[in-house]
């Protein structure tokens, strides 16, 4: 066996030198804030130079993956930047109020820290690139087998040897026989009993183990081979068979899982975005709305008795009900929560007709948006006699459920 300090040296000190690196590039940040703010500022004292560097730290740690994941690209890098440095800035202000430190202006630290995340997504950027060429040149390469040469292991075969700058060097598949996929014509190694001389014998680094776990009678004599040899066992799961679609790692209590994300929108992130979005466009709309709702207002009580707006419960988010906003554009009737108005309907208005035509019976629906059971863009919301008719007759209508009704959606201009 190995000694695990020998595969991992050169890592290691890699690792060290690009994290100092990151440090480098903080204190140049630091001195270029330093220097335009003018050195017998507060900023340029050694207690603020003290929590800056600390600040970057946690950011280290949180985001080591940066330099040790083989396999990232540019525009995760600048993310994990971006992050990075918010993180660090967060720090940074916690330490200067834990220090009593209180007149440092805030546009200094924004500068500071705006110099940082070029800085630092730069160098992250070029680091990454320095090291493919590195690697391409034969040096900080990872020896990797996979066992299972099936679609799993045929998908895993693809990455790694993508990019020859991501460092793996393929030396080939083991599985219980020769593998039909012309991919892996010619590094063929073996069968699975023959793993354990082949990875003492190669000091490989890497094992990825694609077998299915109903056909997994190998895996933990696998993993037992990794232990002994120090080398890194990584189990792909294989759901192509079965699964479709997005799905994301989570946790019951202690037990991993994959959970099916029926929309982008699950997301936290992508949630906050969008409610900005709505909240933005709908605060503008309604700040200019009297300047349409008064004529229109007008129009529909000079051609018809009765209220302005039609109001309706409709199926919202996750199948809840909500009060959707219209203008009326029908005569007052017993059948507008069940029949759903033609294209010659005679409760129709002459007014409410134009109303239709133009869409701008659905304006008053950006009180919606501003509430928050409706959006701008998304599946326009049906009636709930309708939800339930529809959903007994489309499979899968109710999918279109997992995200909020909108004014207008895909069906509107398409």
């Amino acid at each position: 066996m190995r000694s695990l300090n020998e595969r991992i040296r050169l890592g290691k000190y890699l690792r060290t030198t690009l994290v100092v690196c990151d440090f480098i590039v903080l204190n140049i940040a630091y001195f270029i804030t330093s220097l335009i703010e003018g050195t017998d500022s507060q900023f340029a004292c050694k207690m603020i130079w003290l929590a800056a560097n600390l600040s970057l730290v946690a950011s280290e740690w949180i985001f080591s993956s940066v330099h040790s994941d083989r396999i990232i690209y540019a525009d995760r890098l600048v993310l994990n930047a971006l992050k990075s440095v918010l993180l660090a800035g967060c720090v940074f202000t916690s330490l200067l109020y834990a220090f009593d430190i209180y007149d440092v202006p805030v546009s200094t630290c924004c500068l500071f820290y705006a110099l940082l995340f070029v800085a630092l997504s730069l160098w992250w950027v070029v680091s990454r690139s320095v090291l493919k060429r590195i690697r391409n040149l034969g040096l900080n390469f990872k020896r990797v087998i996979i066992i299972g040469g099936g679609p799993t292991g045929e998908a895993v075969y693809d990455q790694l040897i993508g990019d020859s700058g991501y460092g793996y060097r393929m030396l080939g598949v083991f599985d219980v026989e020769r593998p039909a996929s012309v991919k892996f014509k010619g590094c063929y190694l073996g069968t699975t009993d023959e793993v354990a001389d082949f990875v003492h014998l190669n000091k490989i680094d890497v094992i990825y183990y694609t077998f299915n776990v109903e056909e997994g009678a190998f895996l933990a004599k696998a993993m037992k081979v990794a232990d002994e040899e120090g080398a890194q066992f990584v189990f792909v799961p294989t759901f192509n068979r079965f699964l479709s679609g997005n799905f994301t790692p989570s946790s019951v209590g202690y037990l991993p899982c994959m959970v099916h994300a029926l929309s982008p929108l699950h997301k936290r992130r992508n949630q906050l975005v969008k409610r900005i979005e709505d909240l933005v466009i709908s605060s503008i709309f309604l700040v200019f709305s009297p300047l349409v709702f008064i004529p229109i207002a007008i129009g529909i009580k000079m051609t018809s008795p009765g209220p302005v707006f039609f109001r309706q419960k409709r199926t919202g988010i996750f199948g809840s009900e909500f009060v959707c906003y219209k203008f009326r554009t029908m005569k007052v009737n017993d059948q507008s929560d069940s029949l759903q108005a033609t294209e010659n309907d005679p409760r129709k208005t002459k007014f409410g007709d134009f109303l239709r035509r133009t869409s701008l019976d659905e304006l008053p629906q950006f009180i919606n948006v501003f509430i928050g059971n409706m959006s701008v863009v998304g599946p326009r919301p049906h009636m709930v006699s309708h939800t339930v008719e529809y959903s007994a007759l489309i499979d899968k209508y109710m999918v279109r459920h997992a995200v909020k009704p909108g004014i207008t959606g895909w069906a509107q201009v398409n």
